[in-house]
């Protein structure tokens, strides 16, 4: 159940701007994406005892709402425990840039599973970026969680990343998050973006703290147009 839970922990998070947190990242910045532009996440999630999902995840941000980011989420599992696709909308609302010292922004989400109907997990969270000096940006998200099929359905979920820009192309990436009751974990990559354009690559290793046998590799892909 824990393996479980962690795994939707994992899915049921919002996404963001393709250039700072988003993807394949668990916490998530206060940003939306760049108004008038869209972008498509696809990235695949393997656990080392043989589990995992692939996920998709398009989202627009448009010039007269420059503040809102609307988009969907589709992810299918193959393990036991689910083996079904999930599908639902994600919206972020972004208050304040963190152009201006501090970005806030709230961020909702909820998916059902497609074989069933029943709901499977939902979150309202609020985002706080900061920015540290230049290169480096920290990000933390808390807020309310709902997983459906678990000890402890409604939850509090918490997180921090921080980020650092090694280069103009790689960017290093550390997280911590958790559900209290529940689980908690962590994750650490790297994220390239060849000639700082349109095509973001993440690879991911990350896994709960306290159960070795939920190890997990992340290769994502972020195509923005």
């Amino acid at each position: 159940m824990r393996f479980l839970a962690f795994s939707l922990l994992l899915l049921g998070l919002p996404f963001g701007t393709a250039q700072a947190a988003g993807g394949a990242h668990v916490v998530d910045d206060s940003e939306v994406e760049t108004p008038g532009t869209c972008h498509l996440e696809l990235w695949t999630t393997v656990f080392l005892l043989g589990d995992g999902y692939g996920n998709a995840a398009p989202a627009c941000t448009t010039l007269r709402m420059p503040w809102l980011e609307i988009g969907a989420d589709y992810a299918h599992y193959w393990d036991e425990a689910i083996g079904a696709p999930l599908f639902g909308p994600q919206m972020k609302v972004n208050f304040r840039s963190v152009t201006q010292g501090l970005g806030l922004g709230l961020a909702l989400n909820a998916n059902v599973n497609a074989k069933t109907g029943n709901f499977a997990l939902g979150q309202i969270l609020a985002l706080v970026t900061v920015q540290v000096t230049e290169k480096v940006r920290g990000n933390f998200n808390t807020g309310w969680s709902y997983l459906n099929n678990v000890p402890n359905p409604h939850a509090v979920f918490y997180g921090a990343q921080f980020e650092a820009d090694l280069t103009t192309e790689f960017m290093l990436m550390i997280e911590g998050f958790g559900r209290n009751p529940g689980v908690a974990g962590g994750q650490i990559g790297l994220r390239y973006t060849p000639g700082q354009g349109r095509i973001d690559f993440d690879l991911l290793a990350g896994g709960l703290l306290d159960a070795p046998g939920t190890r997990t590799v992340t290769f994502g892909i972020t195509l923005r147009f």
